[in-house]
């Protein structure tokens, strides 16, 4: 789910995307490496982000996501369950 969002303000490559959730999470949120190039890779099977080539700030090449119209749906149906569970947690935590 942060992975898409953090796509839904527009294409970044896999490091970017680690380093803005770090960023919005202030540093509490790491996008580790491990997880995060398969996740990517999964998203781009799914058909929710797609990929292309492109050179970074830094002048390497790298692959640059960007969220697809599936992707846009998936965000949003994954939000929509967070919240649902978020609520669910709240309400057990609050009457336990």
């Amino acid at each position: 789910m942060l992975v898409l969002r953090v796509l839904r303000s527009g294409p970044l490559h896999g490091y970017a995307i680690a380093q803005r959730i770090r960023a919005l999470s202030d540093s509490v949120l790491e996008a580790e490496e491990g997880s995060l190039y398969p996740t990517l890779q999964r998203m781009l099977l799914e058909g929710w982000v797609k990929a292309e080539e492109g050179v970074s700030e830094t002048g390497r090449k790298v692959r640059f996501y960007t969220l697809t119209r599936d992707g846009i749906k998936q965000l949003k149906k994954e939000m929509e369950d967070y919240e649902r569970a978020t609520i669910a947690i709240q309400t057990i935590l609050r009457t336990a």
